[in-house]
Order: C-alpha cells, then sequence, then structure tokens
C-alpha cells in the first residue's frame, strides 16, 4: 500500500468514532440531507437490486438506508470502519479493501454509491476507477457520487480534533471529473452543488445506458446479456 491509501486508512481507524456516530438521529440534518439523497436513487433501481457503496466507512446512515430494501456490499479501506459496519449492520456485507483493488464481474450492481470517497484516491489512479465503476454497472445502472469542484491535494494532522488522525485527500476539479465519467460510458442525469465549510462538492446522479425505461421515469437495469 503506497503512502496515501495508509494514511487514509490509519487516519480513519482513528477518528471513525469521531466523523460518525453509531446511529444518527433520525431527525438530525446530516441524516435527513442522506435519506433524501437515498430516496432519490431508489426510485431508479429494481425491486431486489444489488447495491455497492464504495466508501461505506461504519454504514451509517447510507449502507443503512439502502440495506432496508436492497442487497447491499460496502467496501471501506479502514479495518475499524469495517469492523463498526458489520456489527451494526449484519444484514449487509461488507469488505476491508482499497476501492482501487477491487475485481467485481462485470455488469454485478443496479447501483453505486461512492460519497467524499474517490476524494481520498490517489489522483492518478481516479480515471481508472470510474472505469471499473462504469463496468461494474449493469446496463441502466445508477452511479451517485461526490467530486471535487476545483482541483487541489494536501492534508489535515489531527483532523476532526484527534491526535493522531492525520487524512489526506486529492481531486481533480468538476470538469474533469465530468470528463472522466463521460469516458466511462457514463450519462449524466443531474447535478448538485453541496456547501461544505467554505467549499462544497458537486454531486452528481448518471446512468448507465441500456436497460428498460419504466413508464414512472425510473429504470430497471439488468446484466449485460439481457440488454443484448
Amino acid at each position: 500500500m503506497t503512502d496515501m491509501p495508509l494514511r487514509v486508512q490509519q487516519g480513519y481507524d482513528r477518528v471513525s468514532r469521531a466523523y460518525r456516530e453509531d446511529r444518527l438521529a433520525e431527525t438530525s440534518d446530516d441524516f435527513l440531507k442522506y435519506r433524501d439523497w437515498m430516496d432519490e436513487l431508489l426510485r431508479h433501481l429494481p425491486p431486489a437490486g444489488d447495491v455497492l457503496d464504495l466508501g461505506c466507512g461504519c454504514g451509517e446512515p447510507v449502507a443503512r438506508l439502502l440495506a432496508a430494501t436492497k442487497q447491499v456490499t460496502g467496501v471501506d479501506i479502514s479495518p475499524v470502519q469495517i469492523d463498526r459496519a458489520t456489527s451494526l449492520l449484519p444484514q449487509a456485507k461488507f469488505i476491508c479493501s482499497d476501492m482501487c483493488d477491487l475485481a467485481f464481474t462485470e455488469a454485478t450492481f443496479d447501483a453505486i454509491v461512492c460519497l467524499y470517497a474517490i476524494i481520498h484516491v490517489p489522483l492518478d489512479e481516479q480515471p481508472a476507477l470510474l472505469g471499473n465503476m462504469g463496468r461494474w454497472l449493469k446496463p441502466g445502472g445508477h452511479l451517485l457520487i461526490t467530486v471535487g469542484q476545483s482541483a487541489w491535494t494536501g492534508g489535515e494532522a489531527n483532523w476532526l480534533g484527534v491526535v493522531g488522525g492525520d487524512m489526506y485527500w486529492s481531486h481533480a476539479d468538476r470538469a474533469t471529473y465530468l470528463r472522466w465519467l463521460e469516458e466511462a460510458g457514463l450519462q449524466l442525469l443531474w447535478e448538485r452543488f453541496i456547501p461544505e465549510g467554505n467549499g462544497g462538492h458537486p454531486l452528481l446522479l448518471l446512468r448507465k445506458p441500456g436497460g428498460r425505461v419504466e413508464a414512472d421515469g425510473g429504470y430497471s437495469s439488468q446484466r449485460s446479456e439481457d440488454a443484448k
């Protein structure tokens, strides 16, 4: 493992509970924000859909919201986060791995969620990772992702006030991400800017072409062989 992924892994091991409690209050602004995002994604998915949550953390609240109706596979680089997720959501499947090392079969998932996660991946590995996401999605599948607004690489010692909780980020600008996602074969459905501190991140919903368009405007995704 190179220095940057190791720094991210060790950082989240140390800040895990400072970053996210076991269960957010369902009346909190943070929970309501994520619930609204998941509701918008879920309307596009089939009843028994398979969802990949990249950078799942402890599973709260994204994996929890999705696992209520879908088969969820969560991936995180932090063993502490994955241990917590496994305990909190035994009905889901969790994998401790660098997301760049994953090797899922093509057309496995109806949706992929990657929130505040790809921005921890080394920048030169991100185009290939986005390409993998495009391949892992079934035709008609959806990707919900946050990306960088402007290009920046840097770190912070003692992040969230946790001694030793060093963290590192690296991201391109919005236009570059839109180009990379198009090259990954994904079509942008909508984009929103999510403020955070003095900046923020674009939240994007994208769709892989194919599948069947449903009467209510949602989409059902299917495996490649079904879409031929």
